[in-house]
């Protein structure tokens, strides 16, 4: 399951796909992290600034890594190649 984040709103689609994915509430996932549920919710949908370490939490409880790589470059050609 690899996917590119570059903005916390990606983040939290991220989080939340994976959560579904392992078929988790968000208060399950919450208990497994050592956060409140709404601290999920908020993630999720980036309607506040997490800390990292928060995010982390969650990742580790989602059996999940953060890897860091160069971003990615399209060319307008690419486009045509996924339709």
């Amino acid at each position: 399951m690899d996917q590119i984040a570059r903005t916390p709103k990606d983040i939290g689609t991220l989080l939340r796909n994976a959560r579904k994915a392992q078929g988790l509430t968000q208060g399950e996932l919450a208990a497994r992290a050592g956060v409140w549920q709404r601290t999920v919710s908020n993630i999720e949908t980036s309607s506040s600034g997490a800390k990292l370490e928060t995010v982390f939490d969650l990742l580790a409880a989602l059996d999940l890594e953060l890897r860091v790589a160069p971003r990615s470059k399209m060319r307008p050609g690419d486009l045509e190649d996924i339709f």
